[in-house]
């Protein structure tokens, strides 16, 4: 009986353990093949990045990004020069070949490097689809990221033909696409014409005025840009993440509201208020865009000088005060804390608090709730 009992303990320690087996994702590995965007960069280049150097950050331990990408190669030139050998000895089954070409294909003037978009350019890029394939991989095409450029206050494609000699690619090979050029460039329409320099490599001190390459900051959102659209490909699950992939500019105009956000400046809101709820004294209200009809968040600042406070009372809602600076008295369902900048207190709905300024400096708070709107 003893050892039937232990022989069960036993099949059933081996069957959870199979079970977590299945739970946990294989391990996948993303291969790189592309140019300067993508590429990798020393310490002593800082804060020149390319977004293929960024991307490992998304993932957690079951992805291992090899990126292979190399500045100033085209389609051609990489595999002419041999590059693509370290890419064939990375690949395995199941792997994913991320391919973005086309800043050099462009270049004319270079022979050796130039690629006509229409024949030739999709050519060498179906040796890098034939490779994964051969090995089992997953082929992924990307248009090539956008450059900066803006006309009249608008970024604008430079890569033309050959962003649409990939899409055309991916329609005729049935392979995944991965639109690099046109969300990279309403990222770029997203940030203006004049934030945008601080994403590319404007760096006065160092005299450099590059719309082409990134300066961290730029290469981080554009690998964002990446595995969101990996992740909209079915291409990587989500529970292999470990950042979020909400950036960008989504595609969908109609939810844009011209003229809604804005910015209060420091005083707009000022005023001069009795101490709610009975407090002692008198407080300094900012009731920040209070002015909105139809904004369901409360968002004030309140100044609680020597001697003011705000009076007991039974909440209806839940609310939360910061402690921007100074000190003071919490006094949280009949119980007392002492308080100062950084704290945050909740207070949650039935229950009751107080608050009240101590020490020599005005008490400074953020108040912020939600307000609860009738239906109709």
């Amino acid at each position: 009986m003893l050892a039937r009992a232990a022989l069960r303990i036993v099949l059933a320690a081996f069957a959870s353990a199979a079970s977590a087996q299945q739970r946990i994702a294989p391990p996948l590995r993303i291969v790189i093949a592309g140019d300067s965007t993508a590429s990798e960069y020393d310490a002593a280049r800082w804060p020149r990045r390319g977004w293929g150097q960024e991307l490992p950050g998304w993932f957690d331990a079951s992805v291992e990004v090899r990126n292979r990408a190399q500045s100033g190669r085209s389609s051609r030139s990489f595999i002419e020069q041999g590059w693509l050998y370290d890419v064939a000895r990375d690949l395995r089954r199941g792997d994913l070949l991320l391919i973005q070409f086309g800043h050099n294909d462009e270049k004319r003037d270079d022979p050796a490097r130039y690629n006509e978009p229409q024949q030739a350019f999709p050519l060498w890029l179906r040796q890098y689809l034939e490779l994964a394939r051969r090995t089992g991989a997953t082929p992924v095409l990307l248009t090539p990221v956008a450059r900066r450029h803006f006309v009249s206050g608008r970024a604008t494609d430079l890569h033309g033909p050959y962003a649409e000699a990939v899409r055309a690619l991916s329609r005729r090979e049935r392979v995944a696409l991965v639109d690099l050029g046109m969300t990279s460039l309403r990222w770029l329409d997203g940030l203006g014409e004049d934030a945008s320099r601080a994403f590319y490599l404007h760096v006065p001190e160092q005299n450099l005025r590059d719309n082409t390459h990134f300066h961290q900051r730029g290469a981080a959102a554009v690998a964002c840009l990446v595995v969101q659209g990996l992740r909209a490909q079915g291409l990587v699950d989500a529970a292999r993440l470990r950042r979020d992939t909400d950036c960008g500019i989504p595609d969908d105009t109609d939810t844009v509201r011209p003229g809604a956000s804005r910015i209060a400046r420091d005083g707009e809101y000022r005023r001069a208020q009795p101490s709610p709820h009975g407090g002692g004294g008198s407080t300094i209200a900012y009731p920040l865009f209070a002015d909105v009809a139809d904004l369901d968040i409360v968002l004030r600042r309140r100044v609680l000088p020597p001697g003011a406070g705000i009076g007991l009372h039974r909440h209806t809602h839940d609310e939360i005060y910061y402690v921007l600076s100074g000190r003071g008295r919490y006094v949280l369902d009949g119980v007392t804390h002492d308080v100062g900048p950084g704290d945050a207190l909740l207070t949650r709905t039935g229950s009751s608090h107080a608050l009240f300024q101590t020490g020599e400096a005005d008490l400074v708070i953020l108040i912020n709730y939600r307000v609860i709107r009738e239906k109709n």
